[in-house]
C-alpha cells in the first residue's frame, strides 16, 4: 500500500495543539507523511517536537516571509543545530502584502537567500511561499543548488509553469482544485513527474469542507479529485504523487 505524502501543512500551528495526538494516530492508521512547515522560531520548535512523537512528521524548519521582520538567529542556530535531523527548509519565500517599504523588501529578500543558502550547504529540498512574486523568485532559484525545490500552492500562470517545469521544480495544489477552474486548469498542464498535493492547514476553505479547519485526512480528496481532473486513478495517481514524494525530500 502507498503513503499518501501532505507536501505543506502547518501542524506545528497553535490550532491543531488540542488534537495533535489524534491526527499523529490518524495519520499512522491511514499511513500519511506530512512535510510540517513552520513559520518562526516558536513554531519550528514545535515542529521539532512532533518529529519527536512521530516520525511520519517530516520537519521543515524556516522563516515565512510575513515574519522576516523579526530576528533570524534562532531560527538559523536552530537550522544549523539540527541539520541532520530535519528534513527541509520552510516555509520560506517572497510576499510583498507582507512589507511596507523597500527596506522591509531588502530584508525579506536577505532572509529568503539566507535559508536558500542553509538549503543549499545542507543538501535540503525547500517549499517556497511565492505569492505574486515568482518572477523575483525564478530570478533567485538559479544561484543556488538546491537538490529538491517545491512552489507550493502554486499560483503562478500558464506561462511560469511552464518556467518552473524546464527547470524541474515540483508545483504543489491543494483543496481549491475541488473548485477553482484555474487551478484545475493548470493542473492539466503540470508534468505528472514534477506534482505534489497539499492541504496548506490549518487554512480554511469556505468552497469545500464546510469551512472546517483543514485536516491532513483530506488529502485523500484532494487527491481524488486530481484523478478525476487528469482522468487517471485515485490508485495509479497516488502511487505518482508518492514517487514524486520522495525524489523531492531525497529520500
Amino acid at each position: 500500500m502507498s503513503w499518501i505524502y501532505d507536501a505543506h501543512i502547518h501542524l506545528s500551528d497553535p490550532e491543531y495543539k488540542s488534537d495533535i495526538d489524534m491526527i499523529l494516530n490518524y495519520m499512522d492508521l491511514l499511513k500519511i507523511k506530512a512535510c510540517c512547515v513552520s513559520m518562526d522560531i516558536e513554531t519550528s520548535n514545535e515542529t521539532m517536537n512532533l518529529h519527536q512523537k512521530s516520525k511520519n512528521v517530516l520537519p521543515f524548519i524556516g522563516i515565512h516571509p510575513e515574519m522576516a521582520q523579526k530576528e533570524s538567529e534562532p531560527v538559523y542556530n536552530l537550522i544549523e543545530k539540527n541539520n541532520k535531523i530535519i528534513t527541509g527548509i520552510g516555509e520560506i519565500g517572497l510576499d510583498r502584502t507582507y512589507i511596507d517599504s523597500e527596506e522591509e523588501w531588502n530584508v525579506q529578500k536577505e532572509v529568503f537567500s539566507k535559508q536558500l543558502s542553509f538549503a543549499e550547504k545542507f543538501n535540503k529540498p525547500i517549499s517556497i511561499h511565492s505569492r505574486k512574486t515568482l518572477s523575483d523568485i525564478f530570478e533567485i532559484l538559479p544561484s543556488y543548488k538546491i537538490p529538491g525545490i517545491l512552489l507550493h500552492w502554486f499560483d503562478g500562470n500558464k506561462a511560469q509553469l511552464r518556467t518552473a517545469m524546464d527547470n524541474q521544480y515540483f508545483v504543489s495544489y491543494g483543496p481549491l482544485l475541488l473548485y477553482a477552474n484555474d487551478k484545475q486548469v493548470l493542473l492539466t498542464k503540470t508534468d505528472p513527474s514534477q506534482l505534489l498535493v497539499e492541504t496548506d492547514g490549518p487554512v480554511r476553505f469556505s468552497r469545500c469542507f464546510e469551512y472546517k479547519t483543514t485536516e491532513i485526512m483530506f488529502v485523500s480528496s484532494v487527491i481524488f479529485c486530481a484523478s478525476k481532473i487528469l482522468h487517471t486513478s485515485y490508485e495509479k495517481l497516488l502511487t505518482q504523487i508518492e514517487d514524486n514524494s520522495k525524489r523531492f525530500l531525497g529520500i
